[in-house]
């Protein structure tokens, strides 16, 4: 995270516009793949990005399956553990605000308007490892919250470290698609979800400024 704040320095927090134009751009690429996958179907371009990831070889399966389980429910609550540990009261509380939010917007928003099935049933061939073969797949809920949490940490974190973290969630939606239970379209959709609520959580609750000192 950022360098520990001095005795008796109080951070200042402030609302950026780069988080609404965010907001917007990531909100427009998920209705976008949103409209791409309602259909139901998956189209050859992604079929074969698919089959490319997908059939990567066996000896991934477990690297890749730890990767996937950054981006369980849980996970945002646990990053908000340590933010609590290091008095970033307003970081914890958008984490928390997160898992909810997640919801609303997976199950309540685009659950609802994309009726697509897992890549079990609308891919042929599909190597299923340890995941459902059925059920609604637009968009990768891991997906929200690995990127949701990306964008939440952005402002929080040096570069070096925004680059790790940013790596770990492309990872994790590369896991979800390996492992069968995704197709490109449904972790690009979640992952721009996910960046569209948390760049909203920075507008609610405010982040550290440039200026950070006062």
């Amino acid at each position: 995270m950022t360098a520990p704040r001095a005795a008796g320095v109080t951070r200042r927090y402030g609302r950026r516009r780069v988080d609404a134009a965010t907001a917007a751009v990531a909100a427009g690429l998920t209705a976008a793949c949103a409209v791409a996958a309602a259909p139901g179907t998956v189209g050859d371009l992604e079929r074969h990005l698919f089959e490319a990831v997908n059939g990567l070889p066996d000896a991934l399966r477990w690297p890749l399956w730890v990767f996937q389980t950054l981006g369980v429910l849980g996970a945002p609550l646990a990053v908000a553990v340590v933010a609590l540990v290091l008095r970033e009261w307003r970081l914890a509380f958008a984490l928390a605000l997160l898992v909810p939010l997640k919801l609303a917007v997976e199950r309540e928003l685009l659950k609802e308007l994309v009726q697509r099935e897992r890549p079990g049933t609308t891919i042929a061939g599909a190597v299923l490892r340890d995941v459902p073969s059925a059920g609604s797949s637009f968009p990768s809920g891991h997906a929200v919250v690995a990127f949701g949490i990306v964008a939440l940490l952005a402002p929080y974190l040096r570069r070096r470290w925004l680059v790790v973290v940013v790596a770990l969630a492309v990872l994790n939606s590369v896991a979800r698609v390996y492992l069968g239970g995704h197709a490109p379209l449904d972790v690009l959709g979640g992952a721009a979800a996910g960046v569209a609520v948390g760049a909203l959580l920075n507008l609610l609750v405010g982040v550290p400024r440039a200026d950070a000192s006062g």
